[in-house]
């Protein structure tokens, strides 16, 4: 799973019970009708997200630079493996290779 926005406590605490039903406002946890998490183990959880958040950054960077999905569309991404297909091309294959080697795993 791809974490789209910067992890939060709510993201934390879901992430640990995600029945839990709570109002968080200006920093402090309401909880309704539902167990307690320490905020340690909230903060441990949070670390955990934001760590996998940080180590998908580049597939952030390759799905969008500015809000602009920078992969061809879908449309033409298949349009090129026809063409490449009936034309012993490799046009597909080098867009998605070109946006791959501008943003690496690592």
């Amino acid at each position: 799973m791809m974490i789209k926005s910067k992890p939060d406590t709510y993201d934390a605490i879901m992430a640990i019970n995600p029945s839990a039903v709570i109002n968080i406002q200006g920093g402090v946890i309401e909880w309704q009708d539902t167990p307690v998490i320490s905020d340690a183990d909230i903060q441990a959880k949070l670390s955990e997200l934001q760590a996998e958040y940080d180590a998908k950054q580049y597939q952030r960077d390759r799905n969008e630079v500015d809000g602009t999905n920078i992969y061809p569309d879908i449309g033409d991404q298949l349009d090129m493996q026809y063409h490449d297909k009936k034309d012993g091309t490799t046009t597909w294959e080098d867009a998605v290779q070109a946006v791959k080697d501008a943003h690496p795993k690592s």
